[in-house]
């Protein structure tokens, strides 16, 4: 298919948009970059651009037109004269060309004399990777997370004093008894390691045994002077026996590529400078 140049027009409308939309200056203008775009000059002739806009600042219409050319060779003198006469009969209006890969020393200086801005507006590529001094930016961030899961409570069978209870509660020892509720409600009191947790948060502190990384295990836990909790029931606690489990470990590779944030570079060959645009309206 022949290239047309229509999309490397757009590509560059849509760079000449973000940073429009970047500036301060014409935050509240709401500029918009038009495609070709024709304009009538002083000899009633319609002239065609590949983008233009126009602001208002301070009782003054400023009109720009960028001309773009999506070669695979550096552009000549004759466009850029092509360039100047379309654009001698329509006053105030500013004139830029936009290209890929450069101009000819003819064409810069025709250029210049005309006060033409000239860029190159291009994607991305290995030297916008570097700084000024040659030390290579960070492209590319690869991450490995590996998650450990907080282990799951099957069963948690507590061990409670008698002889404690029937001395300091009204709680019948000789029936049934059960402590109902969430894991978030009931807690443990060790006094001798001077911690407090709830059934929740001890799954978090149960690991592995015998060395296995996962599976199903079984622990026992003796208390010297502990108590269990759970709302205003408080007994005493010899020890628990329990059941859990270990999830195996997941890892996830994570990567952050900012190369694929990088939309487009506009380099300025009068200043000797350069602006990358990202996709998140960052300019840098």
């Amino acid at each position: 298919m022949a290239n047309t140049g229509k999309e490397y027009e757009i590509f560059v409308a849509g760079l000449q948009q973000a940073l429009l939309n970047a500036e301060n200056i014409t935050t509240q203008k709401n500029i918009k970059v038009e495609v070709d775009k024709k304009i009538t000059d002083n000899c009633g002739i319609d002239r065609q651009f590949d983008i233009y806009w126009e602001y208002e600042l301070g009782g003054l219409t400023y009109k720009t037109v960028i001309e773009c050319k999506d070669y695979a060779s550096t552009v000549s003198v004759e466009k850029i004269d092509a360039l100047i006469g379309k654009t001698r009969d329509i006053p105030d209006l500013k004139a830029v060309f936009a290209t890929k890969k450069g101009y000819q020393s003819g064409a810069k200086t025709k250029a210049e004399q005309n006060k033409i801005d000239l860029l190159i507006v291009r994607e991305q590529n290995d030297t916008d990777w570097t700084d000024e001094d040659g030390t290579p930016l960070i492209k590319k961030i690869c991450i490995n997370m590996h998650l450990m899961m907080p282990a799951h409570i099957h069963k948690f069978e507590p061990v409670l004093d008698g002889e404690w209870i029937k001395a300091n509660t009204d709680v019948d020892t000789e029936s049934p008894m059960s402590l109902s509720g969430l894991n978030n409600e009931i807690f443990i009191e060790d006094l001798i390691e001077d911690e407090k947790y709830s059934l929740h948060e001890l799954a978090s502190k149960l690991a592995p045994l015998d060395g296995k990384e996962y599976g199903v295990f079984e622990k026992t836990v003796k208390f010297e002077e502990a108590f269990i909790y759970h709302q205003d029931v408080k007994l005493k606690l010899i020890g628990y026996k329990i059941e859990y489990s270990v999830s195996k470990p997941i890892n996830e590779p994570i990567e952050i590529d900012f190369s694929k944030e990088l939309v487009g570079v506009i380099e300025y060959l009068q200043k000797g400078t350069k602006k990358s645009i990202f996709r998140d309206g960052i300019i840098k």
